[in-house]
Formats: structure tokens, sequence, C-alpha cells
């Protein structure tokens, strides 16, 4: 149903990506795996990577193939149309994931589906000619649709194994029971097919119909596999509960080689979403000989909250956890198993550790508990932190503290609190009203409780519940003795904002408050600790210049486009390397990027090395072009851009993949222990290459495109040059309480300022050619 052209374009560019992939396999020696057959785990792509584009359609299952582990299956759910021909489509009503409700108008009709009444637009009031004019669409509606209008047709599986030539394939038979009512015979389709294409996998959650098969398939060339639905619900044939069919694997051996499973069988989740201790599934069934499959796996859907919203870390759970792997993954997002299985499963706790990027965090581990409290920065230094971060604010009476906000409404319960009817404005830092630090003592300041931050909580995404207001406060002398005995860490990251108005307003100075623990640390004259100084105020860095042995940090706080060379200059002068945020390497519109900035080049290029912010595992987080996975984000941050730090709320992804991170850059000594692993070398697998900006954009047609934005600003002199640091005035807080007078967004520091407002490498022109038929 493509191009000839198309074909040629996508069979070339596919053909030179698998056998990369295939040549980066180094050759093992003893299996690590737990499977039944010691084999990795495979990885099916259901519909296709149709996290992203429609399911089942010819992009879903082409940016599955380049994008998965060599061996990878395409999963085929089955239909059968009027004239008994098989379709590749998601769902047995047609209406949702195409657009044949606006093509045929007046065809809907009204079945029994499984015992209840269903109205819709079903394959078997249509034949294959007439689905010739139908086109898939993306049925999912929290997913993109900007893809809708590329006009992908609906496939056969011969279309599949012809113009895709998967290295399997994988047909999935649900309503075999609802096919019959309308004299239409799934058997008799899949045995014909058969003849003509090799199938790999069939699966079923009906027992009839793989028993009327299995006489017709040898184990060899397809495994039949029966599919477990939900627990209480019944199997058709045996008038069952999948329930109690579970726990009769002597009887499901009889007629297939496996089971597929949805997750929940092996790692149940509690109401409140945390695991629960996993179940004796896969031990059991693996003693029955049988293999185990699990459903359900995809990246944009809230996870139970042990992974910390981390898809990778959920994956290894059911493949590399010391008791048992599961022997296959059903996933929307095939390249997020097949890195976990080829790149991150068995590292060890001694595998080796690469210079890139600097894991630095935010706020301690805050996505898993209170920013900067003690608990925060206990998991940051657990989970392999390089550097540990510490917003400094300053109490009522001067002691210096770590919070991330001025505001203590922003991350404790000081709304709640005795204190609440302290709230004032201070336009000069923030508009609206606060209750803030400098106005509270620090004794005042531990009776209250941190609280997590969940900043995309608006998208029902919350983090961590479990530990809400867990932890305690830290004074930036406690958190310099906590960091100055972890020998993990290679520095500290002590960020002043504020400084200005601290001065000046309230009388308190920040910076000397610094100087001085840091002093009375023993950290002003040493080198085994990296002291780093961040703010996005120059004349604060100016402050500690003469520190021969601090990094001065510029964080500039605005998205930008570039820097032009004075500005350049004058930021050597003053900063040893600079933050900038993601949008400022990788701009995007509406979560599409755009393409790339010289921001890291110039910065590089003067000596300055660039640490980005912030790193999130929620999926809302990420531009489309990432997949929903944290990990190919900071993937390609860092072999695509060069970046040299990420900052990151969640560090325990982050210095997962910087156990291997120079492997991805052409690292040439194969590290032992991990002689196995296809991401060491000088060539990274499909699943590990930097997505290419700009190409998922190209792919949109123009009735779909984002509206046009304005450009990033360029950073000027003017953005950067700040008046010097006032002198400490004797004043108290000149906040005005209870005033609810709003002001617009200043400078963190109260100086005016200007206001500034590899897809994968071949991935563009993989797709591209979709566009010529």
């Amino acid at each position: 149903m493509c191009s000839s052209r198309a074909l040629v374009s996508v069979s070339l560019l596919l053909l030179g990506l698998v056998v990369a992939s295939v040549s980066a396999q180094g050759s093992g020696t003893k299996s690590p795996w737990q499977t039944l057959t010691g084999g990795q785990p495979v990885v099916i792509a259901r519909g296709g990577f149709s996290g992203l584009f429609p399911d089942s359609s010819y992009a879903a299952y082409s940016l599955a193939l380049i994008t998965s582990l060599p061996d990878a299956i395409l999963w085929c759910d089955v239909q059968l149309t009027k004239d008994s021909r098989g379709i590749c489509f998601p769902d047995i009503k047609l209406d949702n994931s195409s657009d044949i409700s606006d093509v045929y108008k007046k065809r809907d009709n009204e079945y029994l589906v499984n015992g209840n009444s269903t109205r819709g637009w079903f394959s078997v009031d249509f034949t294959l000619k007439e689905l010739a004019n139908v086109f898939v669409r993306q049925g999912i509606y929290s997913r993109t649709n900007k893809f809708d209008g590329n006009l992908f047709q609906i496939l056969t599986p011969e279309d599949v194994t012809s113009q895709l030539k998967p290295p399997g394939l994988w047909l999935n038979i649900q309503h075999d029971a609802f096919f019959k009512q309308h004299n239409l015979s799934m058997r008799s389709y899949v045995i014909s097919l058969s003849k003509r294409v090799v199938i790999n996998y069939i699966s079923s959650p009906e027992v009839a119909f793989l028993n009327s098969i299995k006489a017709r398939f040898s184990p060899r060339t397809t495994k039949l596999v029966f599919r477990f639905l939900g627990q209480d619900e019944t199997e058709p044939s045996t008038n069952q509960t999948y329930g109690s069919l579970l726990k009769n694997l002597t009887f499901i051996k009889t007629f297939t080689s496996g089971i597929i499973v949805p997750k929940d069988y092996i790692w149940p989740v509690d109401t409140k979403s945390y695991l629960e201790p996993h179940t004796s599934l896969v031990l059991d069934a693996h003693k029955e000989g049988l293999e185990v499959y699990a459903s359900d796996f995809v990246n944009d859907f809230p996870l139970s909250f042990n992974y910390s919203y981390d898809p990778v870390a959920e994956y290894l759970n059911f493949i590399d956890n010391g008791e048992f792997s599961i022997d296959g993954v059903l996933s929307d997002f095939p390249i997020t198993p097949s890195a976990a299985i080829g790149c991150f499963a068995h590292l060890g706790k001694n595998a080796s550790k690469q210079a890139k990027p600097l894991v630095i965090s935010k706020f301690g581990a805050s996505g898993d508990y209170p920013g900067c409290t003690d608990r925060a920065y206990m998991k940051a230094i657990e989970d392999g932190v390089d550097v540990l971060d510490c917003p400094v604010q300053l109490s009522k009476d001067g002691i210096p503290f770590c919070l991330s906000s001025i505001n203590l409404i922003d991350s404790t319960t000081a709304a709640q609190s005795l204190f609440s009817n302290r709230t004032t404005s201070v336009p000069q830092i923030k508009p609206g009203t606060g209750i803030f630090a400098f106005d509270l003592t620090w004794s005042e300041i531990q009776t209250l409780k941190p609280v997590i931050s969940s900043p995309y909580s608006q998208y029902t995404l919350y983090r961590n519940p479990g530990n809400m207001k867990a932890g305690n406060f830290v004074t930036l002398s406690d958190f310099l003795s906590l960091t100055k005995n972890t020998s993990s860490l290679s520095g500290v990251l002590i960020s002043i904002e504020n400084a200005a108005y601290l001065a000046e307003e309230v009388g308190l100075s920040v910076t000397d408050a610094v100087l001085s623990a840091l002093s009375k640390a023993g950290l002003n004259n040493q080198i085994a600790l990296k002291v780093l100084i961040q703010s996005t105020n120059s004349s604060v860095l100016t402050k500690f210049k003469d520190k021969n042995n601090y990094e001065l940090v510029y964080k500039i706080d605005e998205t930008i486009r570039s820097i032009d060379d004075i500005t350049l200059k004058d930021i050597k002068s003053f900063a040893h390397s600079v933050v900038v945020d993601k949008a400022s390497v990788y701009p995007d519109n509406l979560l599409f990027l755009t393409g790339s900035t010289d921001v890291v080049r110039k910065l590089q290029s003067n000596k300055l090395p660039v640490y980005v912010e912030t790193f999130s595992n929620e999926f809302v987080s990420q531009a489309w072009d990432f997949f929903s996975d944290a990990t190919v984000e900071i993937n390609s941050y860092v072999t695509g851009a060069n970046v040299d730090g990420v900052i990151t709320d969640f560090p325990k992804t982050a210095a997962r993949y910087k156990i291997f991170g120079a492997n991805v850059m052409e690292l040439t000594m194969v590290i032992e222990t991990n002689a196995g692993n296809p991401c060491l070398g000088d060539k990274a697998p499909p699943y590990m290459s930097p997505v290419q900006p700009g190409s998922l954009m190209e792919l949109i047609t123009p009735p779909y495109m984002p509206p046009a934005e304005a450009p990033n600003p360029l950073l000027t002199l003017d953005d950067v040059v700040e008046a010097p640091l006032p002198p400490v005035s004797p004043s108290g807080s000149a906040s005005t309480p209870n005033s609810s007078t709003a002001a617009g967004p200043t400078s963190p520091n109260a100086q005016p300022k200007i206001a500034a407002g590899y897809l994968l490498l071949n991935l563009a022109m993989l797709l591209s050619a979709l566009l010529l038929f």
C-alpha cells in the first residue's frame, strides 16, 4: 500500500541500521538471564511504536524496527473484514483509531462484543477494498495527533511482512468468538496465512481457538501463547475466570508454549500505586516449561511510585531482579525495553563510572522526597549523584539553610501553620504574596514540615505521596558536614539568589554567611571536594572571585537562542561554567523540537562547561522527540549536544546512564565485567543513538503544524551586567504585611534587567519517504 520509492528508501536505511546494531553486539559467555531458555528477553512492539505514531501504521512499525533490539517482534492485532481478509488494527471497533466515521458516515452498527452491546464501525461490515479509503490515526487522546494528516493506510499482515521484513511477527487473535458470530473463521485465516507468511507467535485469550489450531503449527516455527485478561474476567470457552485458569498452568501447557499476562499479575500494585511483593507466577510457569510475557508497558502513563516515573527502572524490575526474568515484554515504546535489555541490565554495583555527564542534583533527590531535606540528600547520595546542591536561604536570625525557595509556602506547611498571618508582599522578589524565610527565625522554621513538590500535578502526576512530608530541614553547616563525610561525591553546589534584596532591605548578607560556613567546614582551602557557587547575579559571583579553588557557575535565567561575543567575554570574566535551561539547547514548539542552538558550542569554545536543567522523569516534561523516556532525553543532550552536566531532581536515572555514558562517546576500552554490553564500544546501537532535533517536526503535515513562534532572544551584555551588591543595611524586613499587591516578574536578584524572553539520525530520511505517497 506504500509507494515503491518509499519502500526502497526505507529498506536501504533499515538494513544499514540493523546490520550496525547486530555488529555492536558483544559475545557473552555464561548467560546472565533467568528466562526459561537462558536467552535475553524479546521486545514485542505493540502495533509498532504506537506510543508516538498511530497504532499499526507503517510509520509506527518502521520506527519500532529502527529503535529496537535487532530481534524485536512486531505485534499485529488481527481483525477480519467482511471478505475474510485480515488487517492489523488495535481494536475490534474501527472508529476510535481511524477516520472511518468520516468516510462512511452512516455505516455504524450495534453488535454484542463479549456479551456487551457495542455500537461503532466494525471490520466485519467492510471489505478490504473499502478500507483502502480509511486512514489510521492516533486513538489515545493523551498522545499527539500531529501525525494524523499523513494518510497512513490500514495494513494487512502480508503488508507488514513484505514491506517491512521484520525479524518476527506476532499475531494477536482477540475476538475469535465474535467473528464466528459473523460467519468468519479466524482459524481458517491464520492457517491460510501461515502458508504465505512466517508467523512466529500467535496469542489469544480464548482456549478453544488455540486448541483448534495447535495441531496445525509446529512450536519450532510458531509459538502459541495464551493471553490472560483481567483475573475476574471470564474466558468464553471454559467459562472460568482467568484468575482460576492461572492456578492450573499444567492445563495451559497442553495447548500453548507460553503465556502473556498483564504486568500486575507479576508485580501487583496496591491502591496507592506502590509495589507489593512479586508473585510466584514467573517461577511457577517456568517450572511448567511455559515462557512468560508481560503486557501493558507504556511510558506515558503513571507508573508505580517505586519507579520514580522512570520506565527503564520498571523494565529492569521485570528482567533483572536477581530472582527471575520474564521472557518478553509487550510495549508501546520499544526503544525503552531495548535499552533496558541491551544496555542497563546486569551492570552491577561495581560497573565503571564515566566522566560525563556530571550529575548535579536539583534540591537533592526532590523527585522522591521533599527537596533540600536530609532524606532528599541521602537519597541523592545513595542514587549516585556527583554534585549535591544547596540553595541557601537566610532565616530572620541569619541562619543559612537549604531550601528550594525563599517563599516558605512553596515547599513547607507554612500556609497551614501558626505563621499563616505573616503573609507579606515583596514585589522585588516575586509577584503576589508569600511567607518569606527572612521573616521567621530558624527555630520557628524548624516547627514547620517540608512538603514534596509535584510540579506536574496539573496532569495528576504526583511525586511519592507516601513521603509527602518526610525529612528534616538542613542548615548549610549540616549540609556541608554531610557532604564532607561522603566519599562518593565529587562536589557541592551552593546556589545564592536575592542577595541584593537581603542586604539592602533585610540587613542580611547571604554571601558572607556562605563564606563563613565554607570556612568553618574547612572547604575554603582544600581540593578533595569541589565547591561550586551558582547565581544568576554576576555581582554575587564576583564576591567569590578571589577564592581560586571555587568554581563559579553563572545561571542564565532566560531561554536564549545564542550569545553575542562581547557577552561571552564578559561571562568569562566572572564565571568558570554556565547553567542554561533545556530549551536554550533544543528549542521546541508545543513539545516538538524545532532544531538546536549554538549556545553549548559557543560557551564551550570559550572554555566554559555547560550544565543544563532541569531533567525530570515525568513524561510530560519531555518533548515528544524523546519518546516519553528520561534516558533518551539525557542521552540526546549528552551525546547529541555534548553538554557537560545535567541538573536533575531524579539523580538515579542520570547516574545509571553515566555508568556507561562515555561508552556512547567512542569509549575504546571495554570493561571486563560488561564485555557483553552492546552499549560499550565506539558505536552505539540504534536504541542509544541521540535524537535529531527537528526531524519529527518535518513529518507533520501543514494542517497539523503547530503555530509559528517568535525565536528566543539573543543574550546580550545588558542581560548580564549587574550593579554591585549594595552594602548590608541595618534596617529590618521591608516586606509589606498582608498585602496582596501583585507586581510583574523581576530578576531573582532584585536587579532590573532587560527582558529576554538525532529523532534518531536517520529517522527523518526514513519516514519522510512516507510523505511521497
